[in-house]
């Protein structure tokens, strides 16, 4: 629990966030205005879209089922975290450490979704605070009401949530049983079989764990955002080369656009493959006929 005085210094800094989220988004939507031909042609592609929901497909981050829509927004699926393998599986191909998440009726690559704020705005029917229900409504407007694509455009969203986050916060801080100090211990010896959901700035992670009668691991399973995220981040990559490079005058800037369409999706790569260090980006560029043309390497 939060002591008053915590409570009241979280307070005081709510509106100044607010404020300054309000001014984030308006520069975002002044940038794509500006800049609306790279938008729509930078990895724009259809997914289905994944995350948690609120019994009214609202916005979800911790709680509540899973829900899965197709790509043109009509529901697949909403069920329980504790039974997600009886809906996803996951693809393996031999050139990636990540595993390919997707939808077991629509099969892969049919049933490949996305994942974070992109996902969970095109989820979203509502969300549960003022501002940022209202966001929602032009963010579901952007492409005349149908689901929102644009790789470019994870970046809105992810401003519309924090303002949501920001306003959730002062609701929290407002309630009287913030500094409550009646707390409830859930405290429980941790065996057997256990499953867990909720919603990571970057999307959707499920934890799944089976511990034996000393709390002693026996089982994990993973399924993190930028595994969900796997195809979507490959085929934006794919995408984005198809797009910018043109004919052999090649160039430095090639790398930043691949970069830009990587971090839309926030990869944490040492969590989805454990690997460790940094991570350098190396684009070959190679003919038709298989010679190649050029490397661009960043270590």
């Amino acid at each position: 629990a939060l002591t008053m005085q915590e409570r009241d210094s979280i307070l005081q800094g709510v509106d100044a966030a607010i404020d300054t989220l309000q001014i984030g988004l308006q520069i975002m939507k002044d940038w794509a205005a500006k800049n609306m031909e790279d938008i729509n042609k930078f990895a724009v592609f259809p997914t289905g879209y994944f995350g948690l929901s609120t019994p009214e497909n609202g916005l979800e981050l911790y709680d509540g089922d899973i829900r899965l829509i197709s790509r043109e927004g009509k529901p697949l699926e909403k069920f329980p975290s504790a039974n997600y393998l009886d809906y996803i599986a996951e693809h393996v191909e031999p050139w990636s450490y990540l595993k390919f998440p997707y939808y077991k009726k629509l099969g892969y690559p049919g049933g490949v979704y996305r994942v974070g704020p992109l996902g969970r705005l095109n989820l979203a029917e509502k969300i549960d605070t003022p501002l940022a229900n209202e966001e929602l409504k032009t963010f579901k407007n952007l492409n005349n009401g149908k689901m929102v694509e644009n790789t470019l455009y994870y970046h809105y969203a992810r401003l519309i949530e924090a303002l949501f986050a920001a306003e959730r916060v002062r609701v929290l801080c407002e309630d009287k049983d913030i500094t409550s100090t009646d707390i409830l211990n859930t405290r429980k010896n941790y065996t057997g079989h256990g499953v867990g959901a909720l919603e990571a700035p970057r999307g959707t992670l499920i934890h799944d764990y089976t511990a034996d009668e000393n709390g002693k691991l026996l089982k994990v399973n993973l399924i993190v955002s930028t595994g969900h995220n796997n195809w979507a981040m490959t085929t934006a990559v794919d995408s984005v080369a198809k797009t910018y490079v043109k004919g052999p005058d090649i160039r430095e800037g090639m790398l930043n656009r691949v970069e830009a369409a990587i971090r839309a999706y926030d990869p944490c790569l040492s969590c989805s493959t454990h690997a460790v260090g940094q991570m350098p980006i190396q684009v070959d560029f190679i003919a038709p006929d298989g010679t190649m043309i050029k490397t661009l390497k960043r270590d």
